[in-house]
């Protein structure tokens, strides 16, 4: 399409329009670039000549083409140009109508600023009109504002009777005539009711005065605490268009209920004093059930089933008590009774049928989801200090059984006996009375505290046999000082070894069914080291009274005569006879330590070289001493009640073997079965017997001390035990019977 055509088809513009200019640049250029192609493309099409024949077709095809599509645009132009005429058209009537519309808007704002200067000359008379109306409404209420500082007097008297009902309407009536007040005269109060915020805060003092005394009145004056309940609940739905904070007397009822009952209760003055607690808590075991029975009986009908009134006296009871032993552990510290009182009372009773447990209290007390009493740091901590007292207890009264027990040593009596003649004190049965006593009586409480009671009581029967046995050891040591006169030294320590009997008999009784086993090992080893420590001194006192005896064996006298182990069997026979007075198996143990104790002195003094044969007849002598000695031995113990099979005396007969052997060509042979029999046996110790003998030569003396070292060591037989190895050569000293290797 050429230009003048497109300038054909461009719609005429309105008149009083403006040219909108010169052509677009952009339009040109798609000219251009239009008829550039065109040639191309004719330039291609027509290139060859044959094709040149066909150009009249191509150039109708083209002008078919080009006349559709100007018709096209034609109707597309034409079509356009209607819908701008018919926009410009609905354009210019808008315009119109805006402009009828302008003026009309400004006759209207001529109007209301007439308008408004005149409601401006009307407003003295609104003015008027409302003071008439306030007037009016004034002079219809004067003759009840007149009547109202009676009313309020009137009202202050019902309030002083306990005319609560009355009262209330009145209130009311004053209340209402304030609000028609206020609302004829717009919101204005007058001086007339500024009594009623007082009178009315009176009132609900009284109401809540009369709550807090529920539980009298329901007794004494029923009526009055109904009147007071229904006040409350009247004024709880009373609505009002003054703007006053709402009274809320139903809230204050109920916490006034709460905090009357808790004064009654658990008031200051009421709390326990030191020593009080147990009366106390007696009393609020019948007190409580009593108040909550009185509350179901006659507190409950006189309130609307709301208040829960029985629920709420238990809830209130509850946290009222719990408050109080919370203040009560938050002082000073109770004593041990106190202590195992409380909690026997806040774990059992409290919870038991005689209270909170019980039948009669109904499903309307709810006591299921009430709190612990006590919680449980408080358990804790009771008892804790229940332990801590109760341990000082009873180590104070342990003292005071040793103190007495000790003193009894020194006395110039024999100790006492019993119906069986053995050595008795009540010593064991007061401790184990005192321990037994503490553990048993925590059963009341928890298990919880009995276990700790019994670990108490184990921890402090230990410290009491360790004090025991530190007693023996400053009690023997200010006799053989001197310090002391012990008119009977040795029966007092046999009865020690009694009391250590009887307590290792019965401490039994302080194990429970559902003590772990194991648990009195510390107290066993506590006793068997008491026991030990016992028989040392015994046998130390022994041990005084044979080492002169001994100092003197072996001897030329000895090898002649009987007289010196006859001596040592006398005092040995005088010493033990008050082992006559100690229970089994204990005298079997001293016998059989004193025995072997006399033969252990017997072979130190042998091993000290005192005597040295001269020939065949004193070895000849010496072995059939150590016969007759062993047999003499044997003879004393077996007479005092010891079993031959215990007794270490055949030690002698193997030592007379030795001696009595002829060819010292054999020795080793000798030696070698010594060494079978008693293995601790050493090289020390044969060379002692070997100088006794007198005639070894160092050959046969190192061809004997070398059968000790040939072959392994043999095994101890069974049973018997050490003696060798307690036998020092050459020099003596002072022998234990319980040194800490061999008793162990």
């Amino acid at each position: 399409m050429d230009s003048a055509a497109r300038d054909k088809m461009q719609p005429a513009l309105p008149t009083g329009s403006s040219c909108p200019g010169p052509e677009w640049p952009e339009q040109e250029r798609a000219e251009q670039l239009a008829r550039g192609a065109a040639l191309k493309w004719a330039s291609g099409i027509f290139y060859r000549p044959e094709q040149l024949a066909r150009l009249g077709q191509y150039r109708s095809r083209e002008v078919q083409r080009t006349c559709s599509l100007e018709a096209r645009i034609k109707s597309v132009v034409q079509s356009y140009l209607e819908g701008v005429k018919t926009g410009v058209w609905q354009l210019a009537q808008a315009l119109e109508a805006v402009r009828g519309t302008r003026e009309a808007l400004g006759q209207a704002r001529e109007l209301l600023r007439d308008m408004a200067e005149a409601v401006q000359t009307l407003e003295p008379l609104r003015e008027q009109v409302v003071q008439h109306k306030q007037l009016q409404a004034l002079s219809q209420l004067l003759p009840r504002l007149r009547a109202v500082p009676a009313a309020v007097a009137h009202t202050q008297t019902l309030i002083d009777a306990q005319r609560f009902l009355e009262a209330y309407v009145s209130l009311r009536e004053l209340e209402q005539l304030q609000e028609e007040t206020c609302a004829h005269l717009g919101g204005l109060e007058l001086p007339v009711f500024e009594g009623l915020g007082p009178l009315a805060e009176a009132l609900g003092q009284a109401v809540e005065a009369a709550a807090g005394a529920a539980g009298q009145l329901a007794r004494e004056d029923p009526a009055l605490l109904v009147a007071a309940v229904r006040v409350a609940e009247v004024d709880a739905g009373r609505t009002t268009s003054l703007e006053q904070a709402p009274r809320d007397w139903r809230q204050r009822c109920l916490h006034a209920l709460q905090q009357g009952l808790e004064r009654v209760h658990f008031g200051t003055s009421l709390q326990p004093g030191p020593g009080a607690l147990a009366e106390w808590l007696e009393a609020l075991r019948v007190a409580l059930p009593a108040e909550l029975a009185m509350a179901e009986a006659l507190v409950a009908p006189c309130c609307p089933p709301h208040y829960k009134v029985v629920q709420l006296w238990a809830h209130t009871l509850h946290g009222g008590l719990r408050r109080c032993l919370q203040q009560l552990l938050e002082g000073p510290e109770l004593e041990a009774a106190d202590t195992f009182t409380l909690l026997h009372w806040a774990l059992h009773v409290y919870q038991g049928p005689e209270m909170m447990g019980s039948l009669e209290l109904g499903p309307e007390a709810d006591v299921s989801d009430l709190e612990p009493l006590l919680t449980l740091e408080n358990i804790e901590q009771l008892e804790a200090t229940f332990v801590a007292k109760v341990q000082a207890n009873v180590a104070q009264w342990l003292q005071k059984a040793l103190d007495g027990e000790v003193v009894e040593w020194g006395r110039e009596q024999e100790p006492d006996t019993d119906l069986s003649g053995f050595y008795h004190s009540p010593l064991p049965a007061i401790v184990l009375q005192i321990l037994e006593e503490n553990i048993r009586v925590t059963r009341m409480v928890s298990v919880s505290l009995q276990r700790r009671v019994h670990g108490m009581a184990l921890s402090e029967l230990s410290a009491f046999l360790r004090s025991f046995s530190d007693a023996l050891i400053r009690f023997s040591r200010d006799h053989l000082r001197g310090d002391a006169v012990v008119p009977h030294y040795v029966p007092y320590l046999l009865a020690t070894l009694n009391h250590q009997l009887a307590l290792s008999s019965s401490v039994s009784v302080l194990q429970p069914e559902w003590v772990v086993p194991g648990v009195l090992a510390p107290v066993e080893a506590e006793l068997d080291k008491l026991q030990k420590r016992i028989c040392r001194l015994v046998l130390e006192a022994l041990l005084a009274e044979l080492q002169p005896l001994f100092a003197v064996l072996p001897s030329r006298r000895w090898l002649s005569s009987p007289e010196l182990l006859d001596d040592v069997c006398e005092r040995t026979a005088r010493f033990c006879q008050n082992f006559r007075h100690v229970r089994n198996p204990a005298v079997q143990l001293l016998l059989a330590e004193a025995e072997r104790t006399v033969v252990l002195q017997y072979l130190r003094a042998l091993m000290q070289g005192r005597l040295v044969c001269r020939g065949a007849d004193e070895r000849t002598q010496a072995a059939e001493r150590l016969q007759h000695d062993a047999a003499q031995l044997q003879e004393l113990f077996l007479g005092l009640g010891l079993e031959e099979s215990v007794q270490c005396a055949p030690v002698l007969l193997a030592l007379r073997e030795l001696l009595n052997l002829r060819d010292p060509t054999l020795l080793g042979l000798e030696v070698a079965g010594l060494r079978q029999q008693f293995p601790d046996v050493s090289e020390d110790h044969v060379s002692a017997l070997l100088d006794l003998r007198g005639d070894v030569s160092r050959e046969q003396r190192l061809a004997a001390l070398s059968s000790l070292r040939a072959g392994p060591q043999p095994s101890p037989p069974a049973g018997r035990r050490a003696l060798f190895s307690l036998v020092p050569t050459p020099a003596p000293s002072l022998a234990s019977c319980f040194p800490s290797g061999s008793c162990a």
